[in-house]
């Protein structure tokens, strides 16, 4: 239920920026229902605010609808609930075993103080098992339980108290007293006014730009039939809320003759003192334009005014082209596009033409380099380049080798002439 209460307040700052300032005014009031309302000018409106616990039955035995009972469950020899006291306002608590009659107890003042604690005194080895303090408010429709086990001990250095993560475990001496827990300090199980002045209702309207701390007061609804309107609009009878809103729970704001001024932030407030009860319910109402009104009187038709079958030739349908300006901004503008892809490719090409050509150039100049330089090693001999020999005179070159090569050859023969001569002799 609180989780639910919680994403409603969440909604309503979300779909309505105003309450967020309405609801740090007021922190306990919760924020039950949130909605945007669009009606058109003229018309009625009907804010609903309905609320079944606010509605008032008169009971003046309020005491007796406040009960709170102890339980004992057992679990050895086997699991059973035992009844261990029960007390309502106004009478004496009652104890259900006579062996723990003036042994167990809670206090007279439990629905002043708010203070159910159980006393045990004299603990005994039977007294172990989980207590249950069961507070209940049947009008209100409040239940509450609290959990608490009991253990025994006979050492004094093993009593202790803690927590076992889903209730509190007390390990009591025996033979001492012990005191569980149980406290509710909310008003409700407090002495409180009269319960007529304990419920209230009334509504707020924060015109659009105006502070949540500015809102205008509408009316207020007390439980005892008093009624204060604020401002001329209910004395107008403009605004209205039912008479009998407390015996029927229904608080809902009624709006005649929608104009722009009433649009806004309605905000219906209920409250339940004795209870406990703090709801509020947001409305964004919107007012539209008016709706188109109806013609007063219909068209009167007689048996003479019957329209004569039409005799004129049926034209055919004329097709007519138009060129819009924005068709010719169309082709423009893919026109421009397709010119500026077709440069960037030849700017492409054109560059690859150029870089090719200075690799090829480039290339060239390198092998004439080469071949410039000189001498070529082949079979461990050095040869000359043809270019460094075109460069010389090779004519007496030539003759020089032939006179070397006839001189070489006369050589020769004088050489054989004389072996051959001296063999002869």
């Amino acid at each position: 239920m609180h989780l639910d209460m919680t994403l409603l307040q969440i909604l309503a700052v979300l779909l309505l920026p105003g309450a967020c300032g309405q609801s740090s005014s007021s922190r306990h009031n919760v924020v039950v229902e949130a909605k945007n309302i669009t009606l058109p000018a003229g018309s009625k409106a009907v804010l609903p605010c309905h609320s079944p616990r606010m509605v008032w039955t008169r009971d003046r035995l309020k005491d007796r609808q406040r009960v709170v009972h102890w339980d004992l469950v057992r679990s050895s020899p086997e699991y059973s609930v035992e009844r261990v006291l029960d007390m309502s306002p106004g009478a004496r608590q009652r104890v259900y075993n006579g062996f723990n009659k003036g042994r167990i107890s809670i206090p007279e003042s439990a629905f002043n103080d708010g203070n159910f604690s159980l006393v045990i005194n004299n603990v005994v080895a039977t007294d172990k098992g989980v207590y249950t303090c069961n507070l209940h408010h049947h009008y209100c429709q409040i239940h509450q339980s609290i959990q608490i086990q009991l253990n025994v001990t006979k050492s004094a250095r093993k009593e202790k108290r803690y927590w076992d993560g889903e209730k509190t475990v007390f390990v009591v001496l025996l033979g001492s007293s012990v005191a569980l827990p149980c406290v509710n300090r909310r008003p409700l199980w407090r002495e409180g006014l009269q319960e007529d002045q304990q419920q209230v209702a009334h509504w707020d309207f924060q015109a659009p730009g105006v502070r949540p701390d500015r809102a205008d007061r509408l009316v207020d609804l007390y439980a005892s039939g008093e009624r204060r309107d604020y401002g001329p609009l209910f004395a107008q009878s403009k605004m209205s809320v039912a008479e009998d809103a407390f015996t029927l729970g229904d608080f809902s704001l009624s709006i005649s003759d929608l104009r722009p001024v009433d649009k806004g932030l309605y905000s219906c407030h209920l409250h339940h003192h004795y209870c406990g009860l703090q709801e509020r319910r947001i409305f964004r109402l919107t007012v539209g334009p008016p709706l188109p009104s109806a013609p007063t009187t219909a068209p009167r038709i007689f048996q003479n005014d019957v329209p004569e079958p039409r005799t004129e030739e049926v034209e055919g349908p004329r097709v007519v082209n138009v060129i819009l300006p924005e068709h010719r901004g169309y082709f423009v503008q893919h026109l421009g596009y397709f010119l500026a892809t077709f440069i960037l490719l030849a700017f492409i090409v054109v560059a690859v033409i150029v870089l090719t050509r200075r690799r090829k150039k480039r290339g060239l100049e390198y092998e004439l380099r080469r071949s410039d330089r000189g001498t070529v090693i082949s079979g461990g001999e050095m040869t000359l380049d043809c270019t460094e020999l075109k460069a010389c005179n090779q004519e007496p070159l030539n003759s020089d080798y032939k006179n070397n090569l006839l001189k070489e050859r006369d050589m020769a023969k004088d050489c054989n002439m004389d072996f051959d001569g001296k063999l002869w002799k």
